[in-house]
Formats: C-alpha cells, sequence, structure tokens
C-alpha cells in the first residue's frame, strides 16, 4: 500500500476524495459513473437500483448517522427487556446514553460500516474508496516508547525499545511527518513501594533518582523524545481522574466483589488457565504464574472492576488489520487470546489502599488506588495533554513500541480502555522479545544485566545502538555477545562503511579533499561491471530500505545498505585510485574523478539510510560531505539527489573524520 501512495494517480484521487466527503457518495470520482454504467449488465441491477438510486441521494455522514439510530434503537429495546438479578454480585446496567454499539463507533469503523452496509455490486468500489479515505497519509505521527518501571535500573532490553522508537520517528520525520515522540517512567505500585524500602528511601525519593537514570540513557543515546513523562506528574495524575471518571459515569466501571490468583510480583490477578504447580527442595508446591515464574496467592477483595468482558468483538474489530499488531507472530498470540476469550474476564481496576498505597487515588473514593496498569496506560494520553483537546492533534499512536512481556495489556486492556472512552486506539503495536546474555537469561540473580552505560564504554552509543537494531528480529529473542559485537561492528561500520570513506578522502588519493557531485557521466567514463553493478545498486537502495523500515525490519536496512557498499568496495579496488593519482593524463583524472565521485556518492546515501539507526556518527559524516540539513530527507537518498553544498561555500565541518574507530 505504501508504493500505491507514490503513484501521482492515486494521490489526486485521495485529494478528490477529501475535497468531495461533503458531496453524494456515487458522484466522485468520475470513474465511479462508469462503474456504475458497467453495473447495468449485472442480472441482479434491477434488485437493487433503488438502492443505488437512494446511497447516490446520500452522502456518507447522513447515512452512517440513520445507522447509528437505528443501532440506537434496537440496543435501547435490548436494554429494557433485560433483567438482572437482585443480588449483590450482579452488574450494574449500563446507562442508556454510552449504549455499547453507538459508544464504539470510531471515525474507522464507521467507514467499514458503511462499506459493508452498501448494495453487492458496489463494494468492489466502495472499498477502494474507503480503504484510500481511511489511509490516507496524514501530516501527524505520534510514537511511543513502553514507559519503563522503576523497581530498578535500565537494561539494554529497555534500550532496546527505546532506540527501536526513535529510529521509526527519524525515518518518520525524514518522510515529512510533524512527529511526537514520548518515553518515560513508570512509578507506582507496590513494587516500586518495596525497593524504595530496601533501599532505606521514601518511594518519592527513590521514583527520582531511578527516573533519572532512564533520561540519563535516552539522552546518552540520542533517544529524541519530545516529552519524557513520570506517572508521579501533577498532570498525569488529573487526566487517569478524568479518564476514570469517563469510564465511571458511562457505566464501564462498578464496584463488586473480585477473587483470584493474585502475584504480588507482577502486580496482576492470573486466570487458572495461567497457572502451574511448582515443587520446591522441601516438597511442598505452590503455584506460580506459568507467564513469568512468579509465586501467587488466593486473595478476596471488593473492587472497582471494568466491564472487559463487553468489549471481545471490538478487539476481534480492530484486530481485523494485521497492521494493528506486529509482526504477524504477535498479531496471531493476541487473536487466539481474543477469540478464546480466557483473559477477557471482568478486570479489576481498582486495589484497596491499604494494600496498595503508593498510587493514584480512585476519584471520589480514597480507600482505593487505580490499578497500575489502568494509570501507567493512560501516560499516551497525558504526555500529550489529556484531557485538553490538545492530544487530538496527534491522536491515534502510529507506532507504539512494546516487549512482549506487556502484549497482554497493550493489546486487549489498552484497546478496550480506549473504545470504552469513545476514542481510537493504536494504529500499530510494534511487539518485539527480549535479549538473553550469552544465550542466557538476563537476571540478578547470575549477575549479567547488562547497564546501558556500561556497554557504551567499549562499544560507543551509535556502535551498541547499531548492533542492538541490526542483530535482533523483533519475533525472536536475541542474544548479546561481547565478541559477536566487537566483530559485527569492526567489519561494518569500521571497515567497510569507514574504510570507503577513507579511501575517498583520504590525503593519498583527495589531498585537497574534493567531494565531486556525482552523474550518469561517471558510469560511462568507467564502464566496468562494477561501476555499472553499483550504480544499479544505488537505484535500488531507497525502495528496499524503505520497504524494510514500514515493516520494522531495522535489520534488512542494514543488510541493503552493507549490499550497496561492498559494491562500491569493489569498484574502488577495481579502479584503484591509488595508482590513477598517480598520472596526469586527462583519462585518469577523469576516471579518478568518476571513482570519487561514485564512491562518495555510495557514503552520502548509505549515510542517510542510516541515519534513523546511528544518528550521531551519520550527521558527523553528513556534515562532512557538506549536506544541507534541508537536503537530508528521505527524497534525497536517491541516487543522484544529494542537494550539495556547492564548493567554494564556507561551512563548518569536522576534519580529518575517523567515520568509526575500531575496537580492540
Amino acid at each position: 500500500m505504501a508504493n500505491l501512495f507514490r503513484l501521482p494517480i492515486v494521490r489526486n484521487l485521495i485529494i478528490q476524495v477529501h475535497k468531495n466527503q461533503s458531496r453524494n457518495i456515487m458522484t466522485t470520482p468520475a470513474r465511479a459513473k462508469k462503474l456504475l454504467e458497467s453495473l447495468k449488465d449485472n442480472p441482479y441491477f434491477d434488485k437493487y437500483a433503488g438502492a443505488i438510486t437512494r446511497l447516490q441521494e446520500t452522502n456518507p455522514e447522513e447515512f452512517v448517522s440513520r445507522i447509528v439510530d437505528q443501532q440506537r434503537k434496537a440496543e435501547e429495546k435490548k436494554e429494557k427487556a433485560k433483567t438482572f438479578k437482585n443480588d449483590a454480585t450482579a452488574k450494574p446496567a449500563l446507562k442508556p446514553s454510552m449504549q455499547r454499539s453507538q459508544a464504539r463507533l470510531s471515525d474507522v469503523m464507521k467507514t467499514e460500516l458503511l462499506e459493508d452496509k452498501v448494495g453487492l455490486f458496489l463494494k468492489p468500489w466502495m472499498k477502494l474508496q474507503t480503504r484510500l479515505y481511511s489511509n490516507y497519509e496524514r501530516k501527524f505521527a505520534f510514537v511511543s516508547t513502553p514507559i519503563f518501571y522503576v523497581n530498578a535500573g535500565p537494561h539494554i532490553g529497555h534500550l532496546y525499545s527505546a532506540t527501536m522508537a526513535d529510529a521509526v520517528v527519524r525515518y518518520n520525520k525524514m518522510l515529512g511527518l510533524d512527529t511526537f515522540f514520548s518515553t518515560g517512567t513508570d512509578e507506582h505500585g507496590n513494587k516500586v513501594m518495596n525497593a524504595a524500602i530496601s533501599k532505606n528511601s521514601s518511594p518519592s525519593n527513590y521514583c527520582e533518582e531511578i527516573s533519572q537514570l532512564f533520561r540519563g540513557m535516552c539522552d546518552d543515546f540520542n533517544v529524541g523524545y519530545s516529552k519524557f513523562i513520570r506517572t508521579t506528574d501533577e498532570e498525569h495524575r488529573r487526566g487517569v481522574h478524568t479518564f476514570w471518571t469517563h469510564l465511571h459515569n458511562s457505566g464501564h466501571i462498578y464496584l463488586g466483589k473480585y477473587s483470584g490468583w493474585y502475584c504480588t510480583s507482577d502486580e496482576a490477578f492470573v486466570p487458572p488457565s495461567d497457572l502451574e504447580d511448582l515443587r520446591k527442595p522441601d516438597g511442598s508446591t505452590i503455584k506460580i504464574s506459568s507467564a513469568s515464574g512468579n509465586p501467587v496467592e488466593w486473595m478476596e477483595e471488593e473492587n472497582y472492576k471494568f466491564r472487559l468482558s463487553s468489549f471481545q468483538d471490538d478487539l476481534k474489530h480492530w484486530l481485523k488489520d494485521e497492521k494493528s499488531v506486529q509482526p504477524l507472530k504477535f498479531h496471531r498470540i493476541l487473536s487466539n487470546w481474543v477469540e478464546e476469550g480466557s483473559c477477557l474476564n471482568d478486570l479489576s481496576v481498582s486495589r484497596p489502599a491499604s494494600r496498595a498505597p503508593w498510587g493514584i487515588k480512585v476519584p471520589n473514593d480514597a480507600s482505593h488506588t487505580v490499578y497500575v496498569w489502568l494509570d501507567a496506560l493512560i501516560n499516551y494520553l497525558t504526555v500529550l495533554g489529556y484531557p485538553e483537546d490538545k492530544y487530538k492533534k496527534f491522536w491515534p499512536p502510529k507506532v507504539q513500541v512494546i516487549g512482549k512481556d506487556i502484549l497482554k495489556f497493550h493489546g486487549i486492556y489498552w484497546p478496550a480502555f480506549l473504545i470504552a472512552a469513545g476514542m481510537e486506539p493504536p494504529r500499530t503495536l510494534l511487539c518485539h522479545s527480549h535479549w538473553t546474555v550469552n544465550d542466557e537469561k538476563m537476571s540478578k540473580s547470575k549477575g549479567n544485566v547488562i547497564a546501558p552505560s556500561k556497554a557504551a564504554e567499549m562499544f560507543t552509543p551509535d556502535g551498541l545502538r547499531y548492533f542492538l537494531l541490526r542483530e535482533a528480529v523483533p519475533h525472536s529473542d536475541a542474544n548479546y555477545n561481547e565478541e559477536k559485537i566487537r566483530k559485527i561492528l569492526n567489519a561494518e561500520l569500521a571497515d567497510t562503511l569507514g574504510n570507503l570513506f577513507s579511501r575517498c578522502m583520504g590525503k593519498a588519493v583527495n589531498p585537497r579533499g574534493i567531494i565531486p557531485e556525482a552523474s550518469v557521466a561517471h558510469k560511462d567514463i568507467l564502464r566496468t561491471e562494477e561501476a555499472e553493478n553499483l550504480v544499479e545498486s544505488l537505484r535500488c537502495l531507497p525502495a528496499i530500505a524503505q520497504e524494510s523500515y514500514e515493516n520494522f525490519n531495522f535489520h534488512q536496512v542494514v543488510d541493503a545498505v552493507m549490499a550497496s557498499l561492498r559494491y562500491a568496495n569493489k569498484m574502488i579496488e577495481h579502479h584503484k585510485p591509488w595508482a590513477l593519482v598517480k598520472n596526469t593524463d586527462a583519462t585518469s583524472v577523469n576516471e579518478l574523478e568518476a571513482v570519487l565521485a561514485l564512491g562518495l556518492e555510495s557514503v552520502r546515501a548509505s549515510a542517510l539510510i542510516l541515519h534513523p539507526i546511528i544518528p550521531q556518527v551519520t550527521e558527523n559524516l553528513l556534515c562532512h560531505l557538506k549536506i544541507p540539513p534541508d537536503s537530508r530527507q528521505w527524497r534525497n537518498t536517491e541516487f543522484l539527489r544529494s542537494g550539495r553544498v556547492a564548493e567554494g561555500l564556507e561551512e563548518e565541518r569536522p576534519n580529518n573524520l575517523i567515520f568509526f574507530k575500531r575496537i580492540k
């Protein structure tokens, strides 16, 4: 679909659809009329002709309004017919003003409803029209990391989430989108309070200390967040109160008895299907969560509960689009959970303040605190300014990066909360797997938790970013190994890209540091297979890299860049510029210029494409090549679209640049 939007005819069609959205459905564009004419040959045309005529006289807003009204009336009749048992365990009825179908008919759902209700032979056109309308390229992109829990300091798993989201943001900026990038810390709950006690600190002081470690990690590794949010911020607390009150007043939250197996370490109730027995060394048996391995205990208490059980159809609807959760592996896992319904029981969204005091108090009931996961998830709204309307500029999120251990919270609870509040769920949850260290799970007990700051002392911040995004694939766990990191960084950043740059700018072949502008003529001057292969590779590189970025396959971006750079180095080796520079005849001079021009064009394109992954070293490289900021957009990754500053213009740039030093 991304490639389809690049076609001028499709862009014009999208613009036309937007301009005419208030006009009759079937009167724009002109091709729709031709389609209707061809439909008259259909044997069922007479049967549906009346319906088609009525549709022609109805714009989409009026049509959807009628459907909504019909649904509302039908639901009101059903509600009146319902009876609840008059006992303490019965759920209170939903308020008529927030009936299920009416309250959850979002803008995207309206276009799909419109698509489903049209006549049999109008569907092909309507599907195209509504798809183009709903997928129209927005000029805004909201990207987020999960907020990091402050029961301990940052490790490379946290850095991986942050750099992955940062790469997505930087890529979208290169496309010209106005982006908002959020990250921050999750600071409530018993685990945080217990961690503070173990450090002989108050919860607030402890949260301040650990939160600064996460902020420092982001700053040290060039994670360019727009705002760093903390759930102890007063603005966040007000937003949580507003969101809770909205759900409560709408009938989506009610007070009821809750009993079940509770995991204190995970701060969550665990369904029976996710339990297993663990035999202790003394022969006794305890129950543990099969997901985390942490022990559970039976608990009964009165909590506020969210009507999660009534959102199964809505979650299925959201998951109809495979892009809603990526990679596909995690979409399938989540879809199976929703289909089975085992984790869709009504959700406890509060805790007694006597048991969980370190949290946000429930509005109008100080005896309860808000469940940490409801509190934490709302950060994606409050970081944008919710409950003020300014949050709507960037809503819904384009990409939310999460780890696989929090898939259920973001893939079930979060969209259900949003739909209940009448808001669009995220467009894409990008779920990644975990990191092992030397093929073993990271754990404090093993002493193998890798702190990003320590790793950067050996590999540099951009070097570590490069390895994390180059090595990992989101659908599988990745392995951290120092020897492997050293080999990859030396072979690719130092020897492949760095060496190519040095070969073209070294004093031996380019004593004046000339940066010749590449052209098609340079390939014709060289007339070799090596030059031909390089130019063809550079022409294909942007499309390959863009598809990989769109699918969040950063390792494939690097693979494509390295393939082109290897072609460039082969071209250098074949033409031997260190020998050409010794000859002063016109042929050698022209050939030398062609070799340097194509070599540096390879460096320029590669630096631009790798910029979302390793921003600092590519920034230095682009400055040295005299590429101005306004020529560092994605369109400039194309062959011969450098936008380089003209020779002779003075511009500050680093001297004697070494792109990436080999790691010993």
